[in-house]
């Protein structure tokens, strides 16, 4: 029986894509480096800003630990300042997270976004509908370490069993496996159909609704 949904949050319950490009090529240009598309963006998002920021260096052959680091405080600090920003919940989530409250079954957001901005776009876009909310902090680990889904599922005092973990990335898949949670792959997110399947979603949807219809079949 589920009892807790727990929700990655960029190309799962917000779409921010189109963000992340807007603020990752901001701070690359102001170091005189080269943007990428939001296509690009998609294959480079997932494990936290720090790899991101590599990433898109590595994109621009780029070594330089001081511009790593003045590209990382400018793409930080310029998405806090403006993270609504092109950002939007994707369409059925915001249905689907009130009838699971209805339901009684708490909801909770894991990402890999910095902590501070990931209650932020909580706050801003879902209002209370979450019961817990837990970015990426110093000296926690990023996903797909599963520590954070466990302090999660601790507090909500649930099994990983009773657990459903929704993303749209290998990374998330990777997380909720390791956690024992059942793994739910979502393909309006930022990747594709095959990796998700590569990394053994323990099911794929195409419409947010569909996670009633899971938890209605293992009840």
């Amino acid at each position: 029986m589920i009892k807790a949904c727990v929700f990655d949050m960029d190309g799962t319950v917000s779409n921010t894509i189109n963000s992340i490009t807007y603020f990752a090529n901001n701070a690359l240009e102001k170091n005189g480096l080269s943007g990428f598309t939001p296509d690009d963006y998609k294959l480079m998002v997932g494990d936290g800003a720090k790899t991101l920021v590599r990433r898109m260096l590595d994109k621009n052959g780029c070594a330089d630990e001081a511009v790593f680091e003045r590209v990382l405080k400018e793409y930080n600090e310029s998405y806090d300042a403006d993270f609504l920003y092109l950002t939007h919940p994707y369409d059925g989530i915001l249905p689907l997270l009130d009838a699971l409250r209805e339901r009684g079954i708490p909801t909770a957001v894991f990402s890999n976004k910095p902590h501070p901005t990931t209650l932020k776009v909580a706050d801003a876009l879902f209002g209370d509908r979450f019961t817990i909310v837990l970015g990426q902090r110093e000296g926690c680990p990023v996903k797909p370490d599963p520590t954070g889904l466990k302090e999660i599922l601790k507090q909500l005092d649930v099994s990983p069993e009773e657990c459903l973990y929704v993303g749209d990335t290998a990374t998330d898949m990777k997380t909720g496996k390791s956690a024992g949670a059942y793994t739910v792959g979502v393909l309006w997110g930022f990747r594709s159909e095959q990796e998700l399947r590569e990394n053994h979603a323990d099911v794929i949807i195409s419409r947010p609704e569909e996670i009633l219809e899971i938890i209605d079949k293992q009840a």
